[in-house]
Parts: C-alpha cells; structure tokens; sequence
C-alpha cells in the first residue's frame, strides 16, 4: 500500500464530502426557512453514515446542527 497516496485520496473524498454536505445542509435551511416549515431558531438532529464495501465499513456519526 502507497501511504501517501491512501491518505491523498482520503483527504480528497473526505473535503468533497465535507464541502458538498454544508452546501446541501445550507440550501435545505434556506428552501425550509424561505417556505415557512422553519423559522431559523431550531435545532436539528443530524446523522451520516459512511459505507466503503470493498473493506466492510459502515459506521454511523450522530450529531445536531443548530440555526442559532
């Protein structure tokens, strides 16, 4: 196994996950703000779950994501 090059791709799928993530997480407050369903001031549970077949991974990370 290339170290350096296991842990480029990682850092580079995690970046993509990681700045993709905010930007869905952005666009559904503004819709669910803009629509009324929110008012801005709550706080949500959150929960992302990674999945690698190849090497049998699947693991859950809970967390909240708060409006304020």
């Amino acid at each position: 196994m290339d170290e350096e090059n296991f842990n480029l791709s990682m850092r580079k799928f995690l970046k993509m996950v990681g700045v993709s993530s905010q930007h869905e997480i952005e666009k559904a407050v503004a819709a669910a703000i803009a629509d009324g369903s929110i008012k801005g001031t709550e706080s949500f549970p959150a929960k992302v779950t990674l999945d690698v077949a190849g090497i049998k991974l699947n693991v859950s990370f809970d967390g909240e994501i708060r409006l304020q």
